[in-house]
């Protein structure tokens, strides 16, 4: 059976390529990563995808960048990716905000990884498994938003991306205990365990 060919946008240290690539590479994942982009080409996801031989496009990302630039670059990437034909497009770790107009573009699967919880309904509390309701934390910056409101819990959600910034449909989700003594770095790193687990788990439903 042909694999799935799947396109990951990625800005950071790629962690969450990592764990693709290796799942492929374990037999636990039967798709193909086609093509790795990245608006940082110094990054690690760029560097963990040329240590695989797997295809990169690193194009930089204009610095305060005008509508018009924004739109340039995405058609540019967006053109690479139509030449690998992606079955998927993952977002992970992509810190850009795709327009609405490349959003349309797109026909196959968008999804996203996010590292907090995110509700079904789109809106602005999520009821944890335990019944108690915590604020839907949205943007770049929700690791650190956990701590500084105190939240008990908070996790990784896989979603859909749609123009609404983080409020596509939801796909799936797991909770991560905030301890008292976490700081950013701590606690980032256990949502990431978790998310790779999560990642590669939601992965295998588009096989």
């Amino acid at each position: 059976m042909k694999q799935r060919a799947l396109v990951v946008a990625a800005s950071g240290g790629g962690s969450n390529l990592q764990a693709l690539i290796d799942a492929i590479a374990a037999d636990s994942l039967a798709m193909r990563i086609a093509l790795v982009i990245s608006d940082q080409p110094a990054c690690g996801a760029v560097q963990r995808a040329l240590a695989h031989n797997i295809a990169v496009c690193a194009l930089p990302y204009p610095r305060r960048a005008t509508a018009i630039q924004r739109i340039a670059w995405e058609t540019q990437a967006m053109q690479v990716v139509d030449c690998f034909a992606p079955d998927i497009i993952l977002l992970s770790g992509f810190m850009r905000i795709l327009s609405s107009t490349t959003l349309a573009h797109v026909t196959v699967p968008l999804l996203n990884q996010h590292p907090a919880l995110l509700p079904d309904d789109g809106g602005d509390t999520v009821t944890l498994s335990d019944g108690r309701t915590i604020p839907a934390l949205r943007g770049a910056h929700v690791v650190r938003d956990a701590i500084a409101q105190r939240l008990p819990v908070t996790g990784c959600t896989i979603h859909r991306v749609v123009p609404e910034v983080d409020r596509g449909p939801v796909l799936s989700r797991a909770e991560v205990t905030v301890y008292p003594d976490d700081d950013e770095v701590t606690l980032h790193s256990r949502i990431r365990a978790v998310e790779q687990q999560l990642l590669i788990t939601t992965m295998q439903t588009f096989v």
